[in-house]
């Protein structure tokens, strides 16, 4: 223990010592927590549409209406020609162009259909799909509105209806920042958490302090713990400013008890930091050690349900992201401020990243070899 002691001492001392550690540990998750969330909207506004009204009539003047008052689009141009309209497009001005064919009003009341046609720019799909949707929905309802008018009924209405009644459990009034920010800040804590401890021991390499560690007598079990602690307390610390960040910029307060996510916090980062060790055992610089982090980093992030839904991927994705401890951890995040849930109910989660870290942590034991 007094080993240990010295070796922490030491850590710490060498942290605090490095203003860009510093900057790197407070300053960059504050500013990426404050940011990120901002501009990860799954809501799409403001969707640019351009009109061609070939019918010119009151019931598309009331169609046209009805779309921009939705708030979902900004109309750009009233077009006379669908050529000139696909200009639009090509010219990125343009996201969608709805035309309203020629006697629209009149087929509509003589024969009681008439259908208008949707171009929809698909470079960027999500916004495409989106559009398309909100847009299809939106003419639905005129729809409706149109064909309740002309039925006439003294007692009762003859088209059958179903009204929906629907609740939102959990994020009633579906914010995408509740959804967004906890999984935001499992990433801060991985890029911090994990980039830290490779460098750590990459660093004492290059500069030479590593031959003065290989000959004294400390045990490798000794060595690897004097570098994960510093940087699992400091995970914590920076897991407390997110959460205070999170109540007082976006008004989040978890659901659940804060001692839930602060116990998985601190298996998470066991097993994180264990993975940067290992990493570090691996490399002989600060350039390896960067780039490979970069590599897992990335692999993490997109296979970690953050933007896309893990049961829509693939199965052989869907298989990666077990292995994934970044997923563990945001659907954790998720539960506890989203449902309250306790540690009972995230025990299999707790189990699966615990082993995580035994392994990581034993290989980073076992890798690293004193060298005279």
């Amino acid at each position: 223990m007094r080993t240990l002691k010295f070796l922490l001492q030491k850590e710490f001392r060498q942290i605090f010592r490095d203003p860009a550690i510093l900057r790197i540990i407070f300053i960059m998750p504050m500013m990426q927590l404050l940011l990120l969330p901002m501009a990860a909207d799954y809501e799409m506004k403001d969707i640019k549409l351009t009109v061609v009204d070939q019918d010119h009539s009151s019931y598309s003047q009331q169609l046209i209406s009805k779309i921009t008052a939705s708030g979902y689009f900004k109309l750009i141009d009233y077009s006379a020609s669908y050529s000139s309209a696909m200009e639009d497009v090509e010219q990125d001005k343009s996201d969608l162009i709805l035309t309203i064919p020629p006697k629209f009003e009149k087929d509509l009341v003589k024969e009681d259909e008439n259908t208008v046609f949707m171009s929809i720019n698909a470079i960027n799909g999500v916004k495409a799909n989106l559009g398309g949707a909100y847009l299809g929905q939106i003419i639905q309802d005129y729809n409706r509105e149109i064909r309740l008018k002309w039925i006439q009924f003294p007692r009762f209405n003859p088209e059958p209806q179903i009204d929906i009644t629907f609740s939102n459990w959990f994020n009633q009034r579906m914010n995408y920042k509740y959804f967004m920010v906890p999984g935001i800040l499992v990433i801060l804590l991985t890029m911090v958490g994990s980039f830290l401890a490779t460098l750590n021991i990459v660093k004492e390499k290059e500069i030479g302090t590593i031959e003065q560690i290989n000959v004294t007598p400390i045990k490798r079990h000794h060595f690897i713990l004097g570098k994960l602690i510093p940087f699992w307390i400091l995970g914590l610390v920076i897991l407390t400013i997110g959460l205070t960040i999170a109540r007082v910029i976006y008004g989040i307060i978890p659901a659940g008890h804060f001692y839930v996510i602060y116990v998985f916090a601190a298996i998470y980062l066991f097993s994180i930091l264990g993975l940067g060790l290992l990493i570090s055992n691996y490399t002989s610089n600060q350039q390896q050690a960067m780039l490979i982090s970069f590599f897992l980093m990335m692999i993490f992030i997109l296979l970690s349900g953050l933007y896309t839904s893990i049961d829509s991927m693939p199965e052989w994705a869907q298989v990666i992201t077990r292995f994934n401890p970044v997923t563990y951890f945001i659907e954790v995040m998720r539960m506890v401020v989203l449902k309250g849930s306790g540690l009972r109910d995230i025990a299999p989660q707790i189990v699966t990243v615990l082993a995580f870290g035994v392994v990581l942590n034993a290989c980073a034991i076992l890798s690293y070899h004193k060298r005279a």
